[in-house]
C-alpha cells in the first residue's frame, strides 16, 4: 500500500512538472528593461520580443530608475511563474550590491538565472571640443587639470559608471561623475560639452562616433571588438584595464525548472538566428548564449570582481 502511494505520488509530481511547461505561457510575457528605450538592454529585449515564438507575445516594458534597481526590484517581487522577466545587466546583477547600502533586492537569492544574452565593450568617448585624440593624451590632460572634467552615466552602478571609476583608479586621475536618469539625457550634454566624456555602451555610442558627433578614444574590453577594429583598447595604454558590459535574463526566484528550461531554449534559438547575430554585430554586441548554471557561476565571479573595484575606487551611491 505504501509503495503504491509512493509511486502514485511520484507520477503526480512528474505530471505536475510537465504541466508547468505545457501551460506556459498562458498570457503575455513581460520583459522588463531597467533603463529607458534606446540603449543596449532595450535593443536586446526588443530583438527577443520580435523573434520569440512562445505562443504568447513578449511585451517589453521600460522601468528605469536608480541605476536599474527599480525595474530589477519589480521583477524580484513579481509572481514566480515565468510571465515576468528582466533583462539584467552587469549593474543590476553584479555591481549594485556593493554600491548601494540598502539594495531593495538580493542580486542572487531573489532571482533564477535564465541565461546570458550578449556582451559588449563600453566605448570611451569624448566631446569634440576636448583637445585629446587618444587615451595617453586624455590621461595627461586630466593630470594637468585635476577634477576639471566630468563624465556622465545613465545611473550610479551602471557599467558606464564603474568603467569611469576603474579608469580613475588605475590612472591616478580625478574627475567628477554626473549620473543621469538615462543615456538619452546624458548624450545631449556630452555633445554640447556640459560633460566631457563617457564610457558609453558601444551599441549606443559607436553610431554617434561614426557620425562625427562625438570622438571615440578607446574600447574597454581586453581585445578590440570586430565592430570597431580601428579603435584601440584602453588596456593598450593602461595595462590591466578591462570592463566588459554584459546582459542576461533572469526570472523571479522560485520559477519552475521546466519553465526556466523552456525560456532558456527559446533564448538560445532567438539569439542564434543569423539575422539577430548580424544585427548585434553591427552594433558592437556579441551573442553570448549560455545555460542557467553557467550564468549563475559567472555572476558569482562578477560580484566578487566588481565589489573590489567599488571598494578600491571609494564609489558610493549617495
Amino acid at each position: 500500500m505504501r509503495l503504491t502511494s509512493f509511486l502514485l505520488g511520484a507520477l503526480l509530481g512528474i505530471a505536475s512538472l510537465g504541466a508547468h511547461a505545457q501551460g506556459f505561457p498562458n498570457k503575455p510575457v513581460r520583459l522588463v528593461v531597467t533603463f529607458p528605450p534606446g540603449g543596449a538592454p532595450d535593443i536586446l529585449a526588443r530583438l527577443f520580443s520580435d523573434k520569440a515564438q512562445l505562443g504568447q507575445p513578449v511585451v517589453v516594458e521600460n522601468k528605469p530608475g536608480a541605476g536599474g534597481n527599480l525595474g530589477a526590484d519589480f521583477v524580484a517581487k513579481s509572481p514566480a511563474d515565468g510571465h515576468t522577466l528582466v533583462m539584467g545587466t552587469v549593474g543590476t546583477h553584479a555591481i549594485n550590491g556593493a554600491l548601494y547600502a540598502k539594495l531593495p533586492y538580493d542580486m542572487v537569492k531573489d532571482f533564477v538565472p535564465l541565461g546570458h544574452v550578449a556582451s559588449a565593450p563600453n566605448l570611451l568617448v569624448v566631446t569634440n571640443d576636448l583637445p585629446v585624440k587618444n587615451v595617453a593624451e586624455l590621461i595627461a590632460y586630466m593630470k594637468a587639470n585635476p577634477n576639471k572634467l566630468s563624465f556622465g552615466s545613465p545611473g550610479i552602478g551602471t557599467s558606464v559608471h564603474v568603467s569611469g571609476e576603474l579608469f580613475k583608479s588605475l590612472t591616478g586621475t580625478t574627475m567628477t561623475h554626473v549620473p543621469y536618469k538615462g543615456r538619452q539625457f546624458a548624450i545631449p550634454d556630452l555633445v554640447g560639452g556640459q560633460i566631457q566624456l563617457m564610457f558609453d555602451n558601444m551599441p549606443s555610442a559607436l553610431p554617434m562616433a561614426r557620425e562625427g558627433k562625438i570622438r571615440a578614444l578607446a574600447q574597454t574590453t581586453a581585445k578590440r571588438s570586430a565592430a570597431a577594429p580601428d579603435v584601440p583598447t584602453v588596456a593598450e595604454t593602461v595595462p590591466g584595464f578591462e570592463a566588459t558590459t554584459w546582459f542576461a535574463m533572469f526570472a523571479p526566484a522560485g520559477t519552475p525548472k521546466d519553465v526556466v528550461a523552456k525560456l532558456n531554449a527559446e533564448m538560445k534559438r532567438v539569439f542564434a538566428l543569423p539575422e539577430v547575430v548580424d544585427k548585434m554585430k553591427s552594433l558592437g554586441l556579441e551573442a553570448w548564449i549560455s545555460s542557467p548554471e553557467e550564468l549563475a557561476q559567472f555572476q558569482a565571479g562578477e560580484i566578487t570582481k566588481w565589489a573590489k573595484v567599488v571598494k578600491d575606487s571609494g564609489a558610493k551611491a549617495d
